[in-house]
């Protein structure tokens, strides 16, 4: 299988350990994965629309750090944008119950905190947005 044959991945997040960490697990089991800190595309230093339109991802994982609710708006902004609304996300945060104490229920988040079984549980997360 040819790299371009396999599930993309886009990874987002603030941490370059966790974003390292989850390419690494992504990769060994044969995803290709693209990735880039939240930072910079709030920044405007990385063009979220270019970024996706280059590596066409199957699914994007987006992690919501602190503050929770400027955060959680930001990934709302992006969802909805046309260039963005039809891809299929995995949503991460280090603090579940903290972040629908302040945004309300937020649907299907994934709670990272450096666990073994954390990496499992995103793996088996993008399989099933990939089957979907």
């Amino acid at each position: 299988m040819t790299p371009k044959e396999l599930p993309s991945i886009a990874v987002f997040n603030s941490s370059a350990d966790t974003i390292e960490v989850l390419k690494l697990a992504l990769e060994e089991h044969g995803y290709a994965v693209a990735s880039g800190h939240v930072s910079d595309i709030k920044k405007g230093q990385v063009d979220v629309i270019d970024f996706v339109n280059e590596h066409q991802p199957d699914v994007v994982i987006y992690d919501v750090a602190l503050p929770y609710e400027e955060n959680w708006r930001f990934l709302r902004l992006l969802q909805s944008s046309d260039a963005l609304k039809k891809l299929k996300w995995v949503i991460t945060t280090t603090h579940k119950k903290r972040l629908q104490e302040l945004v309300g229920e937020c649907g299907e988040v994934y709670e990272i905190v450096g666990k073994p079984y954390d990496m499992q549980m995103i793996l088996d997360a993008v399989k099933t947005a990939i089957e979907s």
